[in-house]
């Protein structure tokens, strides 16, 4: 797995496909190969599942440091755009296993993407993993109108981030370190 992926656009349909969303400022759609947790979840679950049942695809998305500061925590034009990406898999690849990760200003881009989809597209997504979510308290440790239970938000101690505060922290770089817990969650949500 590299630092730009775009299995599925290019591809389609596999059993299972991984949708990731990095965070501000990383420059490739799968985030930093050294601190970004994308890269070695994907890794992980190409790992376990192989090359031919997953498709691995980076959303594409500026992932400016202002827009971690509108409403939401996202640009809502780029979370409309992941939300047509997540309904276009659900429609083409109804018996795919969709999963979502995200770090940071992802995630928050995840929050806004996911939360007004159609139930039937919510239903075909088996689990998402946000790390150090900047949504986190403002959204009480959910995304709102989907399911707490297909949802692991990952936040370490000490990163204030998770807590509300825009400022980056040590804790805020060391996800990698917590890709095995979400690994563990998302294998056991894949239908």
């Amino acid at each position: 797995v590299g630092t730009v992926e775009h299995e599925y656009s290019l591809d389609g349909c596999k059993p299972i496909i991984f949708f990731y969303a990095r965070g501000s400022t990383e420059t490739f759609n799968m985030g930093d190969a050294v601190y970004s947790p994308g890269p070695p979840t994907a890794q992980g679950l190409q790992d376990i599942y192989g090359c031919e049942n997953i498709a691995i695809q980076g959303i594409d998305y500026a992932a400016l440091v202002a827009t971690n500061y509108l409403a939401g925590g996202a640009d809502p034009v780029e979370a409309l755009a992941m939300a047509t990406l997540l309904t276009d898999a659900a429609t083409r690849c109804p018996t795919s296993s969709l999963l979502v990760g995200a770090y940071s200003q992802g995630a928050a881009l995840t929050h806004r993407a996911i939360e007004n989809l159609p139930k039937k597209v919510k239903n075909l997504i088996s689990g998402v993993v946000l790390y150090g979510d900047t949504q986190n308290l403002q959204d009480s440790g959910r995304i709102p109108n989907f399911s707490k239970a297909k949802t692991l938000i990952i936040c370490n101690e000490g990163d204030v981030i998770c807590a509300g505060n825009l400022t980056i922290t040590y804790p805020h770089i060391g996800y990698v370190a917590r890709v095995p817990e979400a690994l563990a969650f998302l294998v056991n949500q894949v239908k």
